[in-house]
């Protein structure tokens, strides 16, 4: 079993998991999520989910505002609800 499915089969409804590895559907969800997205340039780095009705995100990312060569970390929040479009609920730089 990968990691990503491990810490998924670990978490209690309504819990999150630890951070963990990206998995392909993770990328997905994030790359929707953030189409209309300007400005900042985000990277996601490790992810971690909390099943509740549809699936909250929290992807801890790099980000970088081209030209500037300034980088830091950021956590994006994204709810995918169980019909419809992944969107972004909150941006938080640390």
């Amino acid at each position: 079993m990968s990691q990503t499915a491990e810490a998924k089969d670990q978490t209690l409804l309504g819990g999150w998991t630890p951070y963990h590895d990206l998995s392909t559907e993770d990328k997905k969800v994030f790359d929707e999520a953030k189409h209309n997205l300007l400005g900042v340039k985000y990277t996601p780095k490790k992810v971690s989910t909390q099943l509740v009705n549809g699936t909250n995100y929290r992807f801890m990312c790099s980000a970088s505002m081209p030209p500037s060569n300034a980088v830091w970390e950021a956590i994006i929040s994204i709810y995918k609800p169980l019909t419809g479009a992944p969107y972004i609920t909150g941006i938080q730089r640390i």
